[in-house]
């Protein structure tokens, strides 16, 4: 399983900037771009980038897009960070 999620966020701190997470398998890496032009730097998730990937992919679960089993992986993943 190889999926992309990608949204756009608004920090006080950083302004305006795009997360990724890419999944592949069982490992998850999270990546933000400042500006367009900018290169792709890691990001330390928080819990609402968690909340908001697992809503993402919940979306995507009845158009099939991702199958029960994918978003249980990504929950599954979401778990083990935030303990």
């Amino acid at each position: 399983m190889t999926k992309e999620f990608n949204w756009w966020i608004r920090d006080p701190a950083l302004g305006k900037c795009q997360i990724s997470a890419a999944i592949y398998g069982s490992s998850i890496k999270w990546e933000r771009q400042e500006g367009r032009f900018t290169s792709w730097v890691p990001h330390a998730p928080t819990r609402d980038d968690w909340d908001r990937l697992l809503a993402e992919a919940e979306t995507r679960v009845p158009r099939r897009l991702i199958s029960p089993k994918q978003f249980a992986e990504i929950a599954h993943l979401r778990e083990q960070a935030l303990q």
